[in-house]
């Protein structure tokens, strides 16, 4: 039975593949207090593992799946890498850069000073700076060298091996280093931190309660106009001015037996009964003395939840506190702003700034979030159908400038058919963030492309590489362990006093903006924790954005300079 599954799967090779990826995403889910393998080590462990029965499998497979990984990853970069080239967010922009300086450097001067090859030099760094996807380019820099083919398999067997021993501590020991270690070595009180920044850019308490809860922050009630009372008599926009400290709406009048939309020019008279929004604290302080009722019909409105796509050029880099001041505004609240291609959520404040290609998720009464909707850019409403001719198109464009090899003293210079699929991707992600007409790729398709693309290059590489995988670990692992450490760390704790001392970044944005540098979400996650507040994550989404798409692309430079 067992041989006759080992034959069937180097008959077929393709089932291979599957078994890795199945094992891979079982058993990379597993977490221990929010770190684990994830999904692109267990594949590879589990690749390995199968790869020792000896399969062949085809190369135009992994070169397919790893271009449509590199194109996904630009894609969802693209709008802050963008940004951070060309705006206010500059400043990080080019910390992440000197951060990926480093990363590569600390990788470089030790695979030097070990003596690695070429394949364990750029697994070494894959693994250690945690970015799996600088392999597909360390190959096709390798497979670009004219090198005999035994020594060239040689070095492409060699790099997953180095890759899986420095991977462990690239993950875990990068989140204990910012989030643990970091606060420490720079003096830092997290907490505090986090405080001081929200007071400076309107922060409030945080919001409790919601769906699935019975308690709303939110509510819609009933009051009866006193005749001769405050209200009576004032235009709408004025009787909502009455309390300056919150944003509280009339959105209904009942007079007599009508019912009216309350635009802000209605005037009030006594007698009416108005439907009131707002915060529901705010309503019981504001609204504490006045007659409630009960009217099912004024308070049964359409309302609805919409997710909109900041596309707007107008509205780009706008505070909440400014956009709120805006009519179109009026009876709209926002629930939620995720940001990049990690979906980070950020922290709702007066000061928060807004750009183009975050999505905003509003609520309120169906007129009223279409108004808000057309001054941010375009309702991102469900959907499963991707712009394949835009996915493809653009990924050929890429491929064929990337393609284009060009000798300056005599050293071939290229981006290769996968840096040209990631810089597609860039621009493409970018151009959909303000032309959303086309190329429209929705979040599953996005998450498959980057996901399922990346893990089946490295099943394949796993794979492949299986036969001399564990002889690899016996003559280099402790050794490459400890290398790895310091590969990890040097530059991390190098980033840190740059950023603090030298960037002089808030001391509540650095540790973020570290971890978005490293492309490390588990550091995040963990210095999210200890700070007991989203605030770091502000300084996530640029660097991740930056830091995603240079440390990829050294994975090629590396082989340059070692070679």
């Amino acid at each position: 039975m067992i041989q006759w599954l080992f034959d069937t799967l180097k008959q077929y090779p393709e089932i291979a593949i599957f078994l890795a990826l199945s094992l891979g995403y079982y058993f990379g889910k597993f977490t221990f207090k929010g770190i684990g393998l994830g999904s692109v080590t267990a594949t590879l462990i589990a690749a390995v593992v199968i790869g020792q029965i000896g399969i062949t499998i085809n190369q135009p497979l992994k070169a397919f799946s790893f271009l449509m990984f590199l194109f996904a990853v630009g894609y969802g970069v693209g709008p802050q890498f963008v940004r951070g080239i060309a705006s206010n967010g500059l400043p990080q922009a080019i910390f992440s850069a000197v951060q990926c300086v480093f990363s590569l450097a600390a990788a470089v001067i030790i695979a030097k000073i070990a003596g690695y090859d070429l394949g364990y030099a750029a697994g070494f760094y894959s693994g250690s700076q945690t970015i799996s996807a600088a392999m597909g380019l360390s190959t096709d820099a390798i497979n670009r060298l004219a090198l005999p083919a035994d020594q060239t398999k040689a070095m492409l067997d060699s790099m997953p091996i180095a890759y899986a021993v420095t991977y462990m501590f690239g993950t875990m020991g990068s989140a204990i280093v910012i989030a643990v270690i970091g606060p420490k070595l720079l003096g830092i009180d997290l907490v505090a931190a986090c405080k001081d920044y929200e007071e400076k850019h309107g922060g409030g308490p945080k919001a409790l309660g919601g769906p699935g809860t019975a308690w709303y922050q939110r509510v819609v009630r009933a009051y009866k106009v006193k005749a001769g009372g405050r209200v009576d008599g004032l235009r709408v926009v004025d009787a909502e001015s009455l309390v300056p400290d919150a944003r509280l709406f009339v959105l209904r009048v009942r007079r007599g037996g009508e019912l009216l939309d309350a635009t802000s020019d209605v005037v009030l008279k006594g007698g009416d009964v108005i439907a009131v929004v707002g915060p529901r604290d705010a309503l019981v302080t504001a609204l504490q003395a006045a007659e409630e009722v009960d009217d099912r019909e004024l308070l049964a409105m359409p309302v609805e939840g919409v997710d909109v796509l900041v596309t707007n050029k107008d509205v780009d880099g706008k505070t909440l506190a400014e956009l709120a001041s805006r009519s179109e505004a009026r009876g709209v609240y926002l629930r939620k702003i995720t940001r990049g291609a990690t979906a980070t959520d950020i922290p709702i404040m007066a000061g928060t700034e807004i750009n183009r290609g975050d999505l905003l998720n509003l609520v309120g009464r169906t007129q009223d979030v279409a108004a808000a909707t057309k001054m941010l850019g375009v309702a991102d409403r469900p959907t499963d159908v991707t712009d394949m001719a835009f996915v493809g198109a653009a990924i050929v464009v890429g491929g064929l400038i990337g393609a284009l090899v060009f000798k300056i003293a005599g050293i071939p210079l290229t981006l290769s058919t996968a840096g040209g699929a990631l810089v597609a991707g860039i621009i493409g992600g970018w151009l959909r963030s303000v032309r959303p007409k086309f190329g429209r790729i929705p979040t599953p398709t996005v998450w498959f492309m980057n996901s399922v693309g990346l893990n089946i290059f490295i099943a394949i590489v796993g794979i492949s590489a299986g036969p001399g995988f564990v002889n690899g670990l016996k003559t280099q692992g402790i050794g490459l362990f400890l290398w790895g450490v310091a590969a990890t760390t040097i530059p991390l704790v190098l980033g840190m006093f740059v950023a603090k001392y030298v960037f002089r970044f808030h001391d509540a944005l650095n540790l973020g903006i570290i971890s978005g540098s490293r492309t490390t979400t588990a550091s995040l996650g963990l210095v999210c924790d200890q700070a007991k507040s989203q605030i770091p994550a502000l300084g996530y989404t640029v660097t991740y954005a930056v830091g995603n798409t240079l440390l990829t692309i050294w994975g090629m430079v590396l082989i340059m300079l070692l070679s």
